[in-house]
């Protein structure tokens, strides 16, 4: 077996169907088992997956037990060569997996790769390439010397962003949305570190990968990283988890090391954590009055405000997706606007890399478009914010 594939899903049905359809395309010629581990979730996650690829190993768990023990779970029973943790809100680009599979080949000495990641706009994820969260690192991030000098190698190197992101390059950590490692290799280690429920665990794995002599690296090969950046980073929920697992990781690696920095740096982490959840109530406060406001608005400044959705497929489809778009609120248009627009695709005719480049030139060209798909097998729209069906 070449390629084992675990994704651990917890109420994401539909983005976990399409996912799984783009693994299925971009694992053509290579041989792969597929493994999909579910929290628990309550939207029929399993039954759908059973039902659509019944060829998916499941581990149905009845209880939510975290991303790093749910992953342990397929990992200790996995048989390929390589392993790829994957997020179920992603898209593999058809080509993507065969060219990380040929880099891995070629360079022995890379023990883990992770890959270019675009956000729902076609923008380049900055967690595609990160360096580990040191204390002189972690300082730089919180006290705002990233963000003024992103472009410097000390400075900003926790997203690295002074590094060509169109070529291969060595990197500290790979972001547990993909994940690609040889099995051998992952199970000296111990696999992903329990003590972390979710966010940190890929830090972890990445550190002790390195702490054996191997090297991870940054492969410019397309994925996108579909929902998770609009519902995450939004709730107190990610605030406690990720900032937890910063706490985690510090104490485990660093704190022994560094007693006098350990004073500074707990309370330091506990202060931006309290001003994220400041500024996440602030942001739902304005959201709410924009809300308000918008009921006020004259008819036709209030029409200016809806979104709009531009189809890319065949008439058939489209008039099974039509009643769905115009039932959620959105606008069909015939052509792309200046205002925010999302450009949809009929999956089951169209190339997900394909998609992926045109939303990548649409936002090099300014146009403020976000990607979306309509699977007319399952008779769904996937927005990033959102599913109808």
């Amino acid at each position: 077996m070449k390629l084992s594939i675990v994704i651990v899903s917890y109420n994401v049905c539909h983005y976990l169907l399409q996912c799984l359809d783009s693994v299925e395309r971009a694992t053509l010629g290579i041989q792969t088992e597929v493994w999909v581990v579910d929290n628990a979730s309550t939207d029929d996650s399993v039954a759908m997956v059973r039902r659509h690829y019944p060829g998916t190993l499941v581990i149905a768990n009845r209880e939510n037990v975290g991303f790093a023990k749910a992953n342990n779970m397929a990992l200790r029973q996995a048989t390929g060569d390589y392993t790829l943790l994957l997020n179920p809100d992603t898209i593999v680009a058809e080509s993507t997996l065969h060219k990380c599979l040929r880099f891995m080949d070629e360079h022995p000495e890379v023990g883990a790769l992770g890959t270019h990641m675009l956000n729902r706009d076609g923008s380049f994820a900055p967690e595609s390439r990160r360096g580990l969260p040191t204390p002189a690192t972690a300082f730089y991030k919180m006290c705002g010397l990233a963000r003024l000098f992103p472009k410097s190698r000390r400075f900003g190197r926790y997203h690295m962003r002074y590094l060509d992101e169109s070529e291969p390059s060595q990197i500290d950590v790979i972001s547990g949305a993909f994940f690609l490692a040889r099995r051998q290799q992952m199970a000296e280690v111990g696999y992903l570190d329990e003590d972390y429920f979710m966010y940190g665990e890929d830090i972890d794995l990445s550190y002790r990968l390195l702490g054996t002599g191997l090297q991870n690296w940054y492969f410019p090969a397309d994925i996108l990283h579909y929902k998770g950046e609009s519902t995450q980073k939004t709730s107190y929920r990610y605030v406690h988890n990720f900032y937890s697992a910063m706490l985690i990781f510090y104490r485990k690696h660093f704190a022994r090391r560094h007693r006098i920095t350990t004073l500074f740096v707990w309370p330091a982490v506990i202060t931006i954590a309290a001003l994220e959840i400041v500024e996440l109530n602030g942001t739902r406060c304005l959201a709410a009055i924009r809300d308000v406001m918008r009921r006020f608005l004259p008819a036709g400044r209030r029409e200016a405000t809806r979104e709009t959705v531009y189809f890319k497929g065949r008439d058939a489809a489209l008039q099974k997706m039509l009643p769905l778009a115009e039932a959620a609120g959105y606008r069909v248009v015939s052509e792309f606007t200046d205002a925010m627009t999302y450009y949809v695709f009929e999956a089951e005719h169209e190339l997900y890399e394909d998609m992926m480049a045109t939303i990548k030139k649409a936002h090099a060209s300014g146009l403020r478009a976000h990607l979306g798909i309509y699977h007319s097998t399952t008779n769904t729209l996937i927005l990033p914010n959102e599913v109808i069906c």
